[in-house]
């Protein structure tokens, strides 16, 4: 195997990728990055899979494709987390759950090499017209003036931009938030102000399985497809003003990892599921607003093949979660409003959660168990700060 592949990073961009199945997607993004002139060195890919799953296949394919990168199953991340001192955190990330993306930002934090990080899902493909890579660092680069969002909800959806033609709302868009009055603004944006790019999806929408349902179909994809046209000028959401932030296709840098978990799902006695990058955007964008920072919304567009499934099973796994996600950002729209860093502001909101008593919602005490993660979340990172990474052999 290649020096670059033998799992040391190489480059300043840490791509997480969570998968059991389709992972030569990546082949497809390699080439892509190949084809548009980016710097391939530049990126260091991690894949967060399963001990069921053929680990060594994944490795022969980094080999193949002469990339830097890892791949860690849950056996590896246990011999991870006991080399890097943090052991006793390994319940910060869920075994078998999408939240699994949350081992790629400690394995970042952990790796001072790494400015930025990019979380691609295995079951989409970049389109051949666009510099996938490149534009997303175009995007975390951005200065000047883009259009700003906002809604007498508080709540900015996404595919609002040809909502009035197919009617989408996407996973995790509170249900009292619809039926929105949309405004558009200009706003200037200084460099350094941008700290996440969030690509949208062409194919297959995002949405939860109660809208996939209403949209007609049983197999969890929905009938309504979304295209290249349905998408125009890039944009923010307002201060004040949520969005949903999905990890399909996403860049960020690395600052933001303190209020960037990917929020424990699925593995609960709740059975609460599906809400882990809903969640984690959500308290991304508070400590977006009270930072000074952006968080870009647009291009790259990815093409998003969600395999068949039971949008039932979905229906399950969500609908524990669903009175939760109508109230949690009212829960933290105000916490840390003096904190003057990522982890202050995430602390706050933590708190928020972790103290408080939420008997009034079905499956509130969810909230604690999430808020209590946070917190150890936060200890998690600065027990790996004061831990130097072990370099694998």
């Amino acid at each position: 195997m290649d020096e670059c592949c033998s799992g040391a990073a190489s480059g300043d961009i840490c791509v997480i990728v969570p998968t059991i199945r389709e992972y030569e997607c990546l082949r497809e993004y390699v080439a892509n990055a190949r084809e548009h002139g980016f710097d391939v060195s530049r990126l260091h890919f991690v894949l967060v899979t399963e001990d069921f799953c053929d680990v060594e296949e994944m490795r022969v394919m980094l080999d193949d494709l002469d990339v830097s990168g890892d791949v860690f199953d849950g056996s590896r991340r246990e011999e991870w987390y006991e080399a890097n001192g943090v052991a006793e955190y390994d319940h910060v990330v869920p075994a078998a759950s999408h939240a699994e993306t949350s081992f790629g930002l400690l394995y970042m934090w952990a790796d001072d090499s790494f400015e930025y990080g990019l979380f691609i899902d295995d079951d989409t493909l970049p389109h051949d017209d666009v510099d996938y890579f490149g534009r997303h660092m175009e995007n975390l680069a951005f200065e000047g003036e883009i259009e700003s969002v906002s809604s007498d909800e508080n709540w900015v959806n996404v595919l609002y931009q040809n909502a009035d033609e197919h009617g989408l709302y996407p996973r995790g868009y509170p249900y009292s938030a619809m039926d929105e009055t949309v405004e558009t603004d200009a706003v200037d944006v200084e460099s350094g102000e941008v700290v996440a790019s969030q690509g949208l999806w062409t194919n297959v929408p995002d949405l939860d399985a109660v809208r996939i349902l209403m949209d007609g179909d049983l197999e969890g994809q929905a009938q309504t497809r979304t295209t290249a046209g349905d998408f125009g000028s890039d944009f923010v959401a307002a201060r004040g003003n949520y969005l949903t932030v999905c990890s399909m296709n996403l860049a960020f840098r690395r600052e933001v990892i303190p209020a960037f978990y990917q929020l424990p799902m699925d593995d609960n006695e709740w059975d609460v599921g599906r809400f882990d990058d809903i969640w984690s955007g959500v308290f991304l964008k508070r400590a977006c607003d009270v930072l000074g920072k952006r968080i870009y919304n647009g291009g790259p567009l990815c093409e998003h093949n969600k395999a068949a499934r039971s949008t039932f099973d979905d229906l399950h796994n969500e609908v524990a979660g669903l009175e939760l996600n109508e109230h949690l950002w009212e829960l933290v729209d105000d916490a840390g409003v003096d904190a003057d860093d990522y982890a202050a502001v995430y602390d706050a909101m933590a708190d928020r959660l972790a103290d408080g008593e939420f008997d009034e919602y079905r499956n509130g005490a969810f909230f604690t168990h999430v808020g209590e993660h946070m917190r150890d979340w936060l200890d998690c990172l600065a027990a790996l700060r004061r831990t130097p990474a072990v370099a694998d052999d």
